[in-house]
């Protein structure tokens, strides 16, 4: 028994291993776990005491929990049985196509990343990249929300920066949840995105099983108060406006909500604009070929945050101009639903989207050019200092300051330093080649004049008759 025994090298170092391996797994990774999970678990106590909306349980369960729960699901083992009779084929098998679905959808949020990285990350990008104003009267709105409500943030989609904007400003408010497209289900992004409570979606997706996954995670966060934000348009604007909703999302929350029970879920509209999207000509593109399909090659994308630290570096980098953010009246599902029963998904779209409209922000970039496409492409200085000075006094907090001529000496020099506009004596004139892009950020407020036009004229109908 207490012979000695002769092996080779090799095999006592794999036998050691092996039972290094098991020590490790059966009593110390428990232990480092849950000393580690306990001091988690009192650092979010104190984030909660700051932040307007606590963290919900649910945004920090273990992933592979909330994966379990989400498959075994009454609802999502309903559509596994209908999958599997459709398909043909064993329960077993479209069990796993559910679960494969889950864990794809379902993030892994860490308050590290988020609140120690990612928010103040943001906050960096964004002031380094643009003078971002916000109208903070509209934001106080958001102090009077019933603190027992789910909340979703609505907003316009105008550049890749949304996201990163939105986060940082309602860093004090809550952390967010986003719903994000298969562009960025690459490694390690993907474990970033994750990391920060996104979810990933298959935007043009037509399996049922898939929707009906995605569409009980979507009701178990919004049922268990999690913070959300939707970009009810689905996809960065091609042409500067804000466009028809998608429903997706929306009527997953609508699906479930009941106005005589359980939580209430408030809409917030988010209204975001810009002096300068990123983006712009590559969405230009896109809109002159009539496909949502983006030519920018990773290599572009690479080389323009390149070339942009190169010249900071450098001290030779310009701020994009500004980012005017606004948030609108807060809208109560409760409420609304009893003021209009039986309203359906896309009336509550559109009122949403109408919300968001209503509180545009109008920038000088915009502005200027506005006026100039409306003129044809060609004016003068006078006529362009005239209706920019009637247009600003229709307007009751434009985000801008100073008065007709700061706002158009802003405007002017970004749209001509950047070749969209040229100056010719005392005329200012769009170049040809560059239309597309006067037109993008005019239509990024036309919404606003034409409907204080069309005000106008109502009134005046009213006062002939």
């Amino acid at each position: 028994m207490f012979r000695a025994v002769e092996i080779p090298l090799w095999l006592l170092i794999l036998v050691l291993l092996f039972a290094a391996v098991t020590f490790l797994s059966h009593f110390l990774f428990p232990s480092v776990r849950w000393f580690f999970r306990r001091r988690m678990e009192r650092a979010v106590a104190e984030l909660n005491k700051r932040l307007q909306r606590p963290i919900q349980p649910f945004k920090l369960a273990r992933r592979h929990d909330t994966i379990q729960r989400l498959v075994y699901d009454r609802e999502v083992l309903a559509a596994v049985t209908e999958h599997a009779a459709e398909e043909g084929i064993p329960e077993n098998v479209a069990m796993e196509r559910a679960r494969r679905y889950a864990r794809e959808i379902v993030p892994s949020f860490s308050t590290v990343v988020y609140y120690r990285f990612a928010t103040r990350a943001a906050r960096w990008l964004s002031r380094k990249l643009y003078d971002v104003r916000v109208d903070e009267r509209s934001r106080a709105a958001l102090e009077r929300v019933d603190p027992d409500a789910t909340v979703i943030f609505v907003m316009n989609h105008r550049s890749n920066m949304d996201y990163v904007l939105i986060t940082y400003l309602v860093a004090e408010n809550s952390a967010l949840s986003y719903a994000v497209g298969e562009w960025a289900r690459v490694w390690p992004l993907s474990w970033l995105i994750r990391s920060m409570g996104a979810y990933f979606i298959r935007r043009k997706s037509r399996n049922a099983l898939y929707r009906r996954v995605l569409a009980r995670y979507v009701q178990m966060a919004t049922e268990a108060g999690v913070t959300q934000a939707f970009f009810p348009e689905g996809g960065l604007s091609l042409d500067g406006r804000i466009g028809t909703p998608k429903l997706g999302l929306l009527s997953y929350v609508l699906a479930d909500f009941d106005p005589e029970e359980g939580r209430d879920v408030v809409f917030v509209p988010v209204a975001l604009n810009y002096d300068r999207v990123i983006e712009d000509r590559v969405l230009t593109e896109a809109a002159a070929h009539g496909e949502r399909r983006f030519r920018a090659s990773i290599a572009q994308s690479l080389w323009f945050p390149i070339r942009y630290t190169w010249r900071r570096l450098r001290k030779r980098a310009v701020r994009f101009g500004q980012v005017g953010v606004r948030f609108g009246a807060p809208m109560s599902m409760r409420r609304y639903m009893r003021q209009h029963p039986g309203a359906s998904v896309k009336a509550v779209g559109e009122e949403l989207r109408n919300r968001v409209r209503v509180v545009l922000p109008v920038l000088a970039v915009p502005l200027t050019a506005f006026i100039v496409a409306r003129a044809g492409g060609t004016i003068s200085r006078a006529d362009l200092r005239a209706r920019a000075s009637m247009l600003l006094t229709q307007l009751s907090n434009p985000l801008v300051e100073g008065d007709a001529d700061e706002v158009l000496r802003v405007g002017l020099a970004s749209l001509t330093s950047r070749r969209i506009l040229r100056e010719s004596g005392d005329f200012i004139l769009s170049v040809p080649e560059n239309a597309s892009l006067l037109d993008y950020y005019a239509n990024s407020v036309a919404w606003v004049f034409e409907r204080s036009e069309k005000g106008r004229m109502d009134v005046g109908k009213s006062a002939e008759t």
